[in-house]
């Protein structure tokens, strides 16, 4: 049986990264989770893991060695043309939000992912 775990990450606002993850996520607050150097979110419907910020005094200095992709094209096989389609209309609704777009990936002539930046600088992909 798998365990269930929780994602756990530094921040210096983790409220303002909870907000915004949980938009790009459809997650929702944890509730009776009330730090205020703290934030956690979860899925509503209890399949995937909390997420969690801790306030911490140093900014981020470096790339992230770990990070979370949003899979709107969910899992293959895929219709290329519509995997693009769903990538690149979830990108303005995470700029909107306050992620910033920093560059696209391709496999060969389809896209592969998008790389954007969170509110704090962290990557992520949306694939």
């Amino acid at each position: 049986m798998a365990m269930h775990w929780t994602l756990g990450g530094d921040a210096t606002d983790p409220h303002r990264l909870a907000a915004f993850w949980s938009a790009a996520l459809a997650y929702v607050p944890e509730p009776g989770y009330e730090d205020p150097d703290g934030a956690s979110i979860v899925d509503p419907e209890g399949r995937g893991p909390v997420i969690g910020w801790l306030r911490v005094p140093e900014g981020k200095s470096a790339k992230n060695r770990l990070h979370i992709d949003i899979r709107v094209a969910g899992e293959g096989p895929w219709d290329m043309a519509e995997r693009e389609r769903l990538i690149r209309s979830k990108v303005p609704e995470l700029v909107a939000i306050g992620a910033t777009l920093v560059r696209e990936e391709h496999y060969g002539d389809a896209l592969g992912h998008i790389v954007m930046l969170d509110p704090e600088g962290n990557e992520f992909c949306v694939a």
